[in-house]
Parts: C-alpha cells; sequence; structure tokens
C-alpha cells in the first residue's frame, strides 16, 4: 500500500505537452483578425440598401467618394495589411513598435470614424467594438507582452 503522498494524479488534458504561442504568430494573427472584420464590415454595409443607393451617387453620410479620399482610404487600409508582414519578418524592434504604433493610430480611426456622418447602422457599431478592442490588443501586447522574440 503506497502512503498518501505518493498517488499520481492522471493527466487531465492527456496528449502533448502545451505550446506557447510566439508573440510574432499572436500578433499577426490579430492584425488579420482586425483587417477580416475590417473588410466583412464593408461588405455588409452593401447589404444596407440607404447605403448601397448612396454609394452609387458617390457620397455617404455627407462624405464625398473622390478618387483623393478612395487613395486615402487605401493608404490607411495599408497600415494593417502592412502590419502582418512587418510583424512577420521585420526584426523584433521594428515588428514591435510598429504594431504599436500601427494599433494606436487604427484604434483611434476607429474610434473616430464613429462620429463622423451620420448614426452609424447596428452591425457597424458591432463591428467596431471588434476592431477597436483587437487593436486596442495588439498595442497593449506590443507595449507590454512583446518585450523579446521567443
Amino acid at each position: 500500500m503506497t502512503s498518501p503522498s505518493t498517488y499520481e494524479i492522471a493527466d487531465p488534458m492527456p496528449g502533448p505537452p502545451a505550446r506557447r504561442i510566439g508573440p510574432r504568430t499572436v500578433v499577426s494573427s490579430l492584425w488579420l483578425f482586425a483587417i477580416l472584420n475590417y473588410a466583412y464590415c464593408d461588405i455588409l454595409g452593401l447589404y444596407w440598401s440607404e447605403d448601397l443607393a448612396a454609394l452609387l451617387t458617390g457620397e455617404i453620410h455627407g462624405i464625398r467618394f473622390t478618387q483623393g479620399f478612395l487613395l486615402g482610404a487605401a493608404i490607411l487600409m495599408t497600415i494593417p495589411i502592412g502590419a502582418v508582414l512587418v510583424s512577420r519578418i521585420a526584426p523584433h524592434r521594428v515588428a514591435r513598435w510598429s504594431s504599436l504604433a500601427a494599433g494606436i493610430v487604427m484604434t483611434l480611426v476607429q474610434a473616430a470614424s464613429l462620429t463622423v456622418g451620420s448614426e452609424p447602422t447596428l452591425h457597424y457599431i458591432y463591428f467596431s467594438i471588434i476592431e477597436i478592442t483587437t487593436t486596442a490588443t495588439i498595442a497593449w501586447y506590443a507595449a507590454t507582452r512583446w518585450r523579446r522574440d521567443t
């Protein structure tokens, strides 16, 4: 008979040991998650008949869709798209600081977008909450958790 101190407790989760996900994978995955939410929010906006009709006129909620506006929007969306690549392949210091800066910029831009034009649609508010939370998390993670590559 064995004493109580020698009992072995079975592992409740048998299988390979848990692996730690590296910071580059975490950050680039969060950027991809944000990008997919940006895209799907815009796609769903096309199903809102008022916005679709306005889009065909070239102006939505007082915002004129000029070539300059569209170029600015393209440049803005290049920030999170580029952040995926930078967070994966750039040297640690560049990847970390660019993710911190891009996370702050995209958080502020998305928060500000809720105040432009008319009342945002429910789906826009929903996706904005997700996008703001995700980009703020990226900035927080880069600032506090991504001290070194592992």
